[in-house]
């Protein structure tokens, strides 16, 4: 008895020890579509999870270097502050592989941190139990 109650204490405490992976699709346009995806993935990056990005059609445009784009209230920041605050704060960030083939871009347009995505890496990713998804 006194095993199996030490088994049971152990595996709940790898467990709770195990923070949760987030994956954030976000394919949006929209200013504020966008916002929201990277306001909740650097609220699970402060609540310690493990955060990937992934950016794709007119989303991929957040991570151009130089790309100008809209402030969103209320801390007055742009989608791509946004998205170097979450690189700066360890999060994982990719641009779909079909962005840059399709929008004439290279890999050099993208601000630091931001690379091309392996879609056999996203899929193994994706695929992983533990691993909670959200679209935008």
């Amino acid at each position: 008895m006194k095993k199996t109650l030490a088994l049971i204490t152990a595996l709940s405490l790898m467990g709770a020890a195990h923070a949760e992976d987030l994956f954030v699709n976000i394919h949006s346009g929209q200013a504020m579509a966008q916002g929201a995806g990277l306001v909740l993935a650097g609220q699970a990056l402060e609540q310690k999870a493990q955060v990937r990005v992934l950016l794709c059609d007119a989303a991929g445009d957040i991570a151009l270097v130089g790309k100008e784009m809209s402030t969103l209230k209320p801390r007055n920041v742009t989608p791509q502050q946004m998205l170097q605050g979450l690189i700066k704060g360890g999060a994982k960030v990719e641009v779909c592989a079909l962005y840059l083939p399709n929008t004439g871009k290279q890999a050099s347009d993208l601000i630091p941190g931001v690379t091309p995505a392996k879609p056999a890496d996203v899929a193994a990713h994706l695929l992983k139990a533990h691993v909670k998804t959200l679209g935008f």
